[in-house]
């Protein structure tokens, strides 16, 4: 088995990397002998936020992490929550809060880190 870490830093608006992020760690979860870790931190952490609304024909990276959710595991920062104003109650279903400690955790055990 194959364990694979992404951390996420951009905004899940403005530019693709969350939406390639995302494609890329869904597309991994699918296949057999791979597991995918996702972290999200600073302004990543608005990907986990429920409720998003998109124009019509757009992506829509809340609907793409439920995905992966199913797949995969994925937490947050907490201290870019906290600073963001983004409480554990805004979360998309599945997604957590997590620590730095966490992070370090996933790194060692990870077979492959994959930073956006």
């Amino acid at each position: 088995m194959t364990s694979n870490l992404f951390i996420l830093n951009e905004a899940p608006y403005g530019s693709e990397r969350a939406y390639n992020a995302l494609r890329l760690a869904s597309a991994l979860a699918g296949k057999e002998g791979q597991t995918v870790r996702l972290f999200l931190m600073a302004d990543a952490v608005a990907c986990a936020k429920s409720g998003q609304k998109v124009p019509e024909g757009y992506y829509n990276i809340q609907w793409m992490l439920g995905k992966l959710i199913r797949k995969g595991d994925v937490a947050l920062c907490g201290t870019c929550m906290d600073a963001r104003g983004l409480r554990d109650d805004e979360l998309v279903e599945g997604a957590r809060r997590g620590t730095l400690a966490q992070l370090a955790d996933w790194t060692v055990e990870a077979d492959k880190v994959l930073l956006f």
